[in-house]
């Protein structure tokens, strides 16, 4: 595997910006050419881990801040990076999630709760911290090794 520079993308702090901001993030992994699984499951959990930024960490600032994704590439795998300037996270940590129970009726099935649960069965390595006034929340996924 050739060197794969870090790289760093910025995209605004609202709903309508995850979407470019993702696509932008995407296609900076391109050289590393990953599998279409691998592909999926990045995008996947750094979806995931976007949106709850902006509905959660950045609910109260209505757009006007901005999330800041870094990445580097090792041995190892993916490391990804978001950092905002929202809210922190309820007890200064990340939440560790249980399987949402789908063992109900199916017009009972929970419409929200699984976010965090995929994070964290398809990330090898999740850790959140608060540094100044800034989130930093790292996923580490075991991709292009």
């Amino acid at each position: 595997m050739a060197d794969f520079p870090p790289f760093s993308v910025k995209l605004g702090g609202a709903e309508g910006d995850v979407r470019d901001g993702l696509a932008e993030a995407m296609a900076c992994l391109e050289p590393l050419n990953l599998s279409s699984d691998e592909t999926g499951t990045v995008e996947l959990v750094l979806a995931e881990a976007l949106n709850n930024v902006v509905e959660h960490a950045l609910a109260a600032m209505h757009g006007q801040t901005t999330i800041e994704i870094q990445g580097c590439h090792s041995a190892t795998g993916l490391r990804l990076t978001l950092i905002d300037c929202g809210a922190p996270m309820p007890m200064g940590t990340a939440p560790i999630p249980l399987a949402p129970d789908l063992d109900v009726p199916r017009n009972d099935i929970p419409e929200g709760g699984f976010g965090w649960f995929m994070i964290y069965a398809l990330a090898t390595e999740v850790h959140y911290s608060r540094i100044g006034r800034a989130n930093h929340l790292s996923l580490q996924l075991r991709v292009g090794v």
